[in-house]
């Protein structure tokens, strides 16, 4: 595959809705969700506050354009499978949709019945409105995970079941697999794009990412990791490139060992306070994505900053192998912490890497 990506240690930030809130007044309710004129009105609303603090950056660049986003493409937010799934969703003016548990029994997953669901159906009657008017369709929609679906449904139930019942939950994490691939299919098929509602800096990738989100696998073992999930994440890094795993855990080097027996593995979207250096020498081909700690943020000096963006980025050695994000900043952070950011980046580049490309 190509080199998926083609800038020099790129940075992208997502904010969390209560700075959204607080700053430009938009609400997250079913309507920003499903509502056409909504989709596209808040959408162009994000970007253009984006570009007024943060456009020489690169921010907001699409600050005067009405795009028909299918997904909330500035927000990170995992909740529609859960729901075409049979779990209710929460909405509130200032947070993501929060997903209410089922607490399901047995392991009967209807998967045809996810595509009839009135979740889905709002979902399609959303694209079709938008693509009358528009004539096309950007964007996409957080696919979740196999076993942070399986959560949402069973809740912890889950984990033991893997100890008790381990062939019904190969099967039901099966059937949650196949749901999952045809939903993203299906977006990309619409948009040509799945993943920048995982991550934003999928979007300044080469070539359109499938980010495969894994935040509940800090909870299971290495062995369970390898003999549940492994094999759809082999699966999918043959069928669907760039292929990546979001692993917002502070434990991604646990799992080092078993990421290296996935043959694509891409990108790696690794959460704060995972050991870089031990994640390199496993995965010396994998573009890594470092996050920042968003709450944490709001406390850093710019020399705190300074030194944890550094050192992080020696101990993953490639700048074209290295991202920088922080997602879910809250409304308490200030812009000079944002710009920040960038900053450090930018002297980063200049002063790291000697490469002429």
């Amino acid at each position: 595959m190509e080199q998926i990506c083609l800038h020099k240690l790129p940075v992208d930030i997502v904010f969390h809705p209560s700075w959204w809130n607080k700053h430009v007044g938009i609400t997250f309710d079913e309507d920003f969700f499903y509502n056409p004129e909504r989709r596209v009105a808040d959408e162009r609303r994000m970007e253009q506050e984006l570009h007024e603090r943060f456009g020489k950056y690169g921010l907001g660049e699409d600050y005067n354009k009405d795009l028909p986003q299918i997904g909330a493409v500035h927000l990170a937010a995992g909740y529609l499978l859960s729901e075409m799934l049979g779990c209710q969703i929460e909405y509130t003016e200032n947070s993501a949709p929060q997903v209410i548990c089922a607490h399901k029994e047995g392991f009967d997953i209807d998967e045809e019945a996810a595509f009839k669901s009135p979740a889905f159906l709002k979902l399609q009657k959303l694209v079709e409105t938008l693509k009358a008017k528009y004539g096309y369709v950007c964007g996409d929609i957080n696919w979740g995970g196999i076993l942070n679906l399986a959560i949402d449904l069973k809740g912890e139930s889950i984990l033991m079941d893997m100890i008790m019942e381990p062939e019904k939950t190969k099967t039901y994490f099966g059937a949650i697999a196949r749901v999952v691939e045809r939903f993203f299919n299906y977006v990309h098929s619409e948009t040509k794009t799945t993943s920048i509602s995982v991550n934003r800096l999928a979007r300044l990738l080469n070539g359109s990412l499938y980010l495969h989100s894994e935040c509940s696998h800090t909870m299971i073992s290495t062995e369970d990791y390898h003999d549940f999930l492994l094999p759809y994440d082999i699966d999918w890094s043959n069928k669907y490139r760039p292929y990546g795993i979001h692993y917002c855990g502070k434990d991604p080097h646990r799992h080092a060992e078993n990421f290296a027996k996935i043959p694509h593995l891409d990108f790696l979207d690794l959460g704060w306070g995972g050991d870089v250096q031990a994640l390199r020498e496993a995965l010396p081909q994998t573009f890594f994505n470092i996050r920042l700690n968003p709450v944490e943020l709001n406390s850093y000096t710019y020399d705190d900053l300074r030194n944890i963006i550094v050192s992080r980025v020696e101990q993953s050695k490639d700048p074209y192998l290295t991202g920088i994000c922080c997602i879910n900043i809250d409304d308490k952070v200030r812009d000079e912490q944002v710009c920040a950011i960038y900053d450090i980046a930018e002297e980063c580049r200049q002063t790291m890497f000697n490469e002429n490309k």
